[in-house]
Order: C-alpha cells, then sequence, then structure tokens
C-alpha cells in the first residue's frame, strides 16, 4: 500500500541551501517510488523582504548580514557548488552574482498552483537565478520564464502589473513566520512534521519512512 503525503516546501528563490534540500527531497521520493507518494506544494518565504529592484552584490550582501569576509563567502560558495553538483544541479554563483527581490517571483509560484505548474516553474527559476545568473526581480524576466515551462505569458505579465495574489503571499509568509519558520527550506509534512535544511538525501529517505510509520 502506497503512503500519501502532503509536503509543503517553504522556500526561497534566492536560497541555495533551497536547491540543495530540494533535489535530495525529491531523489528520496523517487528511492521510495512505491512506498511513498507526495503532493508538493511551495510555500513562499523572502529571505531579503526589503532588498531593492537593483538587487545587492552577494559578498557585499553577505557581509553585512552575516559577517563574513570574502575568503569565507568564497569558500561557502565553493562547498554549495560541490553539494548541488553532487544532486545534478550546476550552481554557478561567484563573486559577481546578485541578490535580488522575489516578492513578484512568489506571486508567479503561487498563480502557477492553480495552472499545474508550479513544480515547474520553481525549477525553472532556480535554474534561471542560480545557473543563468538572471535578475529574479525584473519582470520580463519572470514572464519569459513563466512562458517557457508553458504558463501565458500574457496572464503572467498582467498579474506583475498589477497587485494580484499580493495579499495571498503576504497572507501565506506571516502564516509560517507565526508558526515558527525564520530559516528555509522548511519542509512541513502532513501539516505536522518539520524538516528543516538541506539535508542529504538519506535523510529524508529515513524521515519519510518514519512518518509514514507513524500516519
Amino acid at each position: 500500500m502506497t503512503d500519501k503525503m502532503k509536503i509543503d516546501f517553504v522556500s526561497d528563490v534566492s536560497c541555495p541551501w533551497c536547491v540543495i534540500g530540494l533535489r535530495a527531497l525529491e531523489t528520496a521520493l523517487s528511492h521510495l517510488a512505491g512506498e511513498i507518494e507526495a503532493d508538493i506544494r511551495f510555500l513562499p518565504f523572502e529571505l531579503n523582504p526589503h532588498m531593492g529592484p537593483e538587487g545587492q552584490n552577494i559578498v557585499e550582501h553577505i557581509g553585512e548580514k552575516y559577517g563574513s569576509t570574502p575568503e569565507q563567502s568564497a569558500e561557502t560558495r565553493a562547498m554549495i557548488r560541490e553539494r548541488a553538483g553532487s544532486l545534478g544541479f550546476e550552481m554557478r554563483m561567484n563573486e559577481a552574482s546578485r541578490i535580488y527581490n522575489t516578492f513578484d517571483a512568489h506571486r508567479l509560484l503561487h498563480w502557477a498552483l492553480g495552472e499545474g505548474k508550479q513544480s515547474a516553474l520553481k525549477h525553472a527559476m532556480f535554474k534561471a537565478y542560480f545557473t543563468d545568473g538572471e535578475n529574479m526581480s525584473d519582470r520580463e524576466t519572470l514572464v519569459r520564464i513563466a512562458g517557457s515551462v508553458g504558463l501565458d505569458p500574457a496572464a503572467a505579465r498582467q498579474i506583475l502589473a498589477d497587485d494580484t495574489f499580493a495579499a495571498d503571499v503576504r497572507a501565506e509568509q506571516a502564516y509560517y513566520r507565526q508558526q515558527g519558520i525564520h530559516a528555509v527550506p522548511a519542509i512541513v509534512i502532513n501539516e505536522k512534521y518539520l524538516i528543516s535544511g538541506g539535508q542529504p538525501i538519506e535523510v529524508f529517505e529515513r524521515a519519510l519512512r518514519e512518518i509514514a510509520t507513524q500516519s
């Protein structure tokens, strides 16, 4: 008998550990095919909600936010690239990369859920930002990414032109903050169990099996 799970993946488009966590989770689920069937929904979390549209250099940003030196930042990026690469994702972050505001990206992801394209859009956004170095606050860039996964570009452009889904995204973010989530990825299973961070594949497999047993 296959156990069905509801998985809420709380994350940000500009979070490298969210890429690692998602790839590891999806790999774990592929290993558990026939045992566990999961419905993954992506929920918003902005790491930098006050970031301006022009963004900020990643080394400068990490230094200001966490006190990291340029050398420490470079070491962390190298480690993240290695982890992502082991999961089949090419991450090209470097000292010239920029951090961007992701609120509009989250609005499109909210819309994409109802269109049955949310997972495809999330993956496309991760690639656009981390592999291709795209500006994730540029609306025409977001429209193009939406179109690349089969979403209507005209509808995406209209959503971004006004406040469509803005209140929904803010409400979802507020809900998870109220639940005590202050870092991502946060993976909430069956609205009850929390797995935090970009865990290795085997950690996800073990946790999912344990949750299936408890359920």
